[in-house]
């Protein structure tokens, strides 16, 4: 029986990419819970955009459909996503890939 570093490397990749992709899912919706908080919109409506809208177009169109202005709804999004990335390290590490070497 032979050690196969290439299906190692391969389950490597695949796991590495799956807990990125689950971080970057929970820092959008968080994100978004967060910002529903401060412009005092319905969270779970808003954390639903995500699947259909990139970030950028879900703060255009809350801009848009609330008659707020763009630039300060889109400080309020950084803001979030600031605060949501500091809360999900805290409690989930942080995302970095980790290395081999």
């Amino acid at each position: 029986m032979t050690f196969d570093l290439r299906a190692a490397l391969l389950k490597k990749a695949e796991v590495e990419t799956a807990r990125l992709v689950d971080f970057e899912f929970r820092l959008r919706a968080r994100t978004m819970r967060l910002l529903a908080a401060r412009i005092g919109a319905e969270p779970e409506a808003l954390v639903a955009r995500i699947v259909r809208a990139d970030d950028a177009m879900i703060v255009a169109e809350l801009a848009q459909a609330r008659g707020l202005a763009f630039e300060a709804l889109e400080l309020d999004y950084r803001q979030s996503a600031a605060k949501a990335r500091t809360q999900l390290v805290a409690e989930r590490g942080d995302p970095s890939p980790y290395r081999l070497a």
